[in-house]
């Protein structure tokens, strides 16, 4: 299985710094379908995976 670079995404990376700016946003849209994104969450730990919904918002039964 290959590596999920997420955590070190550069456009996640825009997105923590600024989250209005462009890239930022654009980060957060794809993040709704990207199956690199979901695989990631699935690999994280239930804490981690709490932390990062918490963290950007995102509704607690999207990656169930």
């Amino acid at each position: 299985m290959a590596e999920h670079n997420c955590s070190a995404c550069t456009f996640r990376s825009k997105y923590d710094n600024n989250p209005t700016s462009i890239l930022g946003r654009l980060w957060r849209w794809h993040t709704n379908f990207c199956p690199g994104w979901k695989a990631y969450m699935k690999s994280v730990s239930e804490e981690e995976k709490k932390a990062i919904i918490k963290k950007y918002g995102f509704p607690s039964d999207k990656f169930a």
